[in-house]
């Protein structure tokens, strides 16, 4: 009887808009990057090998993420907003890291944590703020401008397998 009236008390977690879904699925991609990076460094996989799919994956998927995000959800907040203000430095400071050509192992592994963190501080709390404040016409906008294509992985070189 205990464990059941502690249920009940819990807030109920907010459903995700669909116009927001897809971002949460590249989200889930990043999670897997950060996986892939995981494993590749415990299987003392050579660093250049996780830097080409890093980049490959920076290119292709984060960069149009991280441009969709930064022009059409964080206006919903605005840009002086404290949490906006976090996801834009934090943006910042993974491209800084991807775009590194020096000490490459550190930075992988520096990309695997602060990738991993950020992805769950825009799923856990900034997306919650805007799905809250945006209004139906800002959700279907940024609904229109996320690419429908289904992820495809390169798999030229599967270092984590």
């Amino acid at each position: 009887m205990f464990l059941k009236n502690i249920k009940m008390n819990q807030p109920k977690p907010l459903k995700r808009d669909k116009a927001l879904q897809p971002l949460s699925h590249d989200h889930h991609h990043g999670l897997l990057l950060c996986w892939k990076i995981r494993t590749g460094i415990s299987k003392n996989i050579p660093p250049e090998r996780m830097k080409n799919y890093t980049d490959w994956f920076f290119k292709t998927h984060l960069i149009p993420h991280f441009e969709l995000e930064e022009s059409l959800m964080f206006p919903i907040l605005g840009n002086d907003h404290d949490l906006i203000k976090k996801a834009l430095a934090e943006h910042r400071r993974l491209k800084r890291l991807f775009e590194a050509e020096f000490d490459i192992i550190r930075n992988l592994s520096l990309i695997e944590e602060e990738l991993e963190q950020h992805i769950r501080f825009e799923e856990r709390i900034l997306f919650m703020e805007i799905q809250k404040l945006a209004t139906a016409e800002e959700l279907e906008l940024v609904e229109q401008n996320h690419t429908k294509e289904k992820f495809l992985d390169n798999t030229e070189d599967e270092f984590w397998k």
